[in-house]
């Protein structure tokens, strides 16, 4: 029999010993969601981790290597105790419960393979996650975070670069890892600009003046000479800029204007639509501006102020109009 193969990090950092059938299996599911789902790097590494910690409560719940077979032949109960393991270590339930929605996928995986097959994963009940609406900065705060953003360095081309990215963030709705993806060929900018968002899904946005004032303001101070397929956004040693520095920015921008913990570049996105929203834009064109596959998304993500719902109801609610 063949020994038992060890998943690796970042799949199951515990290196779970595994049958070699299902250590293939699986090196062939994350070749599936980053070639053909084309998932991000750190959504592989999620589902990685959620799997990984799956099998290694499996090996020591079952007793065994785990393989192929033992996973087609898992009842309910088995799942529950994995939920109640979970639950008991005191994780977060939205961690559970993309967890076991990670775990379901793999097993769809395996049975349109022909790999295995089992029911059971699909009558298990994960944990009651309360909705959660992310939290929009108000117009003022948005605009001073913009404003600000360039005061935090004395370098003139680093300072144009950080507001150019806050302002594409907050005036295109892009979240920050699809700004940061953008190369030196789209500028100079139109009037509207082609994202590739999540699961490779293109879209196209609305550039608006100042974003493209903002844009080719920090390239005219960019020291650096980039080609087309270079990246737009650069630090300081030309390489492609990182996420990090993004969030660091926003990080003193909240001590400096007494900006909400919740403000964060994914907040800017939010309050692009949520301030589109407000001010009269339809949930439809606002879904597909963000690139969201259903309209629950959209609506869940965008929270209308009570302030204009009472504006709403007193403008066209007969009694309000003294009827």
């Amino acid at each position: 029999m063949a020994a038992p193969a060890r998943l690796s990090d970042p799949l199951d950092p515990a290196t779970t010993p595994v049958d070699a059938g299902l250590a293939g299996a699986i090196a062939d599911w994350r070749e599936w969601l980053k070639s053909e789902k084309r998932v991000s790097p750190h959504t592989l590494a999620a589902y990685g981790r959620d799997l990984g910690g799956f099998v290694n409560f499996l090996a020591g719940h079952l007793g065994d290597t785990v393989n192929l077979s033992a996973l087609g032949t898992l009842q309910p109960a088995d799942f529950r105790a994995w939920l109640a393991r979970r639950a008991g270590g005191g994780l977060e339930k939205s961690s559970t419960a993309r967890a076991l929605s990670t775990i379901r996928g793999f097993f769809r995986f395996l049975e349109r393979r022909g790999l295995a097959s089992n029911a059971a994963v699909g009558v298990v009940r994960g944990p009651r996650v309360p909705r959660s609406i992310p939290k929009a900065l108000t117009v003022d705060e948005a605009r001073d975070a913009l404003e600000s953003v360039g005061e935090l360095t004395d370098e003139p081309w680093i300072a144009a670069r950080d507001s150019a990215v806050l302002t594409l963030l907050y005036g295109c709705g892009l979240r920050v890892g699809e700004a940061l993806d953008l190369n030196r060929r789209v500028v100079p900018l139109s009037d509207t600009l082609t994202i590739t968002g999540k699961g490779g899904k293109a879209r196209m946005v609305p550039v608006l003046p100042v974003v493209r004032r903002a844009v080719a303001d920090y390239l005219e101070r960019c020291p650096y000479r980039l080609g087309p397929d270079d990246p737009l956004f650069v630090g300081v040693r030309g390489g492609r800029l990182g996420a990090r520095r993004v969030q660091q920015s926003i990080q003193t921008l909240r001590c400096w204007l007494g900006l909400p913990e919740t403000a964060t570049p994914h907040a800017l996105r939010h309050s692009f639509a949520t301030h589109l929203l407000a001010g009269g834009g339809d949930l439809r064109a606002i879904q597909e501006l963000l690139g969201h596959a259903s309209l629950s998304t959209t609506q869940r993500y965008t929270e209308v102020d009570a302030a204009r719902l009472l504006d709403v109801h007193r403008s066209a609610h007969p009694r309000d109009r003294g009827r």
